[in-house]
């Protein structure tokens, strides 16, 4: 799963959005450009709510990456 942030998010926002991934026993690589940050959600993300993660503040948009067969 990746976890896009808005250009305008905090880092309290980004922070805000590591602690509930954290708090639900996902590890997560964040990586930092120019323009965005994107969080790579790292564990079994089968059962977690992207909706609920887009609603966090500072968070643009949400992706899972689809299972291989």
């Amino acid at each position: 799963m990746l976890v896009v942030m808005k250009k305008t998010a905090t880092e309290e926002e980004l922070q805000g959005v590591k602690e509930f991934l954290i708090g639900r026993d996902f590890d997560f690589h964040q990586s930092t450009g120019a323009n965005r940050t994107i969080i790579g959600v790292i564990g079994e993300t089968a059962n977690l709510s992207l909706q609920q993660i887009r609603d966090l503040p500072g968070v643009l948009e949400v992706f899972k990456i689809p299972e291989e067969e």
